[in-house]
């Protein structure tokens, strides 16, 4: 799996942290049965970068924690796995409100952002929580990748 990773915000991950981040990043992938020789783009933002574009994207004028942008829809789409040329989508994580939800749910940094991880893969991987139910079946998904990679809340 390659990360195309990129630091936009004044806080800087360290490297245990971004080992962490690109094995959660294979484990969903494998949770879902789907090949690790891919690209996914990861990006640290503030919160002025994240609230724009999260305006731009979703017309919400406001500072949100992460957001996904999937280069494919997985339920009617067959990219083309197995050449290493294909690119997942991408991940945008806004650090400073990573680290207030760190502060506030009484964990590590490190897990907040496996968690945001985790969440925006599935997002990537074609699921969603528009629904109850599909908000069910989503948090499952993540809760059961977050255990196994020992990231119990």
């Amino acid at each position: 799996m390659e990360l195309l990773f990129e630091n936009r915000s004044d806080i800087e991950p360290n490297e245990k942290c971004m080992d962490m981040l690109r094995e959660l990043i294979c484990a969903s992938l494998r949770h879902e049965g789907l090949p690790t020789d891919i690209q996914v783009g990861l990006s640290f933002v503030g919160g002025d970068e994240i609230r724009r574009l999260n305006n731009k994207f979703r017309k919400i004028d406001r500072e949100t924690d992460v957001l996904s942008f999937p280069m494919y829809d997985l339920r009617t789409e067959k990219p083309k796995f197995g050449t290493g040329d294909v690119c997942l989508g991408d991940i945008v994580i806004c650090m400073p409100q990573a680290v207030r939800q760190s502060e506030e749910y009484g964990h590590s940094i490190e897990r907040e952002l496996g968690f945001l991880t985790v969440h925006s893969m599935l997002h990537l991987m074609g699921y969603d929580h528009m629904t109850e139910e599909d908000e069910r079946e989503m948090f499952s998904l993540q809760k059961q990748i977050l255990d196994e990679a020992g990231l119990k809340r």
